[in-house]
């Protein structure tokens, strides 16, 4: 697991690889699908999901990249201080993982697809020759 520690003038060190990274960095770690922590320098609480949440507090003031609307966000706020908050949380995370997985398969299907059609058989084709056209020239 990458540690990530915050310091108190908001910089971010990932003790990893010893070197200071920015929210980009952190980004690039959660697309990786890499796992990792981020604790208060001083403290040592974790303060990952705070993190977190500001990432997507700055993704969502722009427009195109926003998820979250307004209707959503009104809805998942009254369902805090209920009875039905665990269940919620269970669903949502339970849900998305499942959407990420059919979209895995679905690319998965499509590479293939376009691996095996004319087009990429022929791309294929045209790759050989030009490795074969490059040994012969040397």
């Amino acid at each position: 697991m990458i540690i990530i520690k915050k310091y108190p003038n908001r910089r971010l060190y990932d003790t990893s690889c010893s070197q200071y990274v920015n929210l980009d960095y952190i980004k690039g770690l959660i697309n990786d699908r890499e796992e990792f922590k981020v604790i208060d320098s001083k403290t040592e609480d974790d303060i990952t999901k705070s993190l977190l949440l500001q990432i997507i507090s700055e993704s969502e003031a722009d427009q195109n990249q926003s998820l979250l609307t307004n209707s959503l966000l009104k809805q998942l706020i009254r369902y805090y201080d209920t009875d039905m908050q665990f269940f919620l949380r269970q669903y949502l995370e339970q849900s998305l993982l499942a959407f990420i997985d059919q979209q895995d398969q679905v690319q998965g299907l499509m590479k293939n697809m376009m691996e095996n059609s004319p087009f990429g058989l022929f791309n294929k084709m045209v790759e050989q020759n030009m490795e074969a056209w490059k040994k012969n020239q040397k």
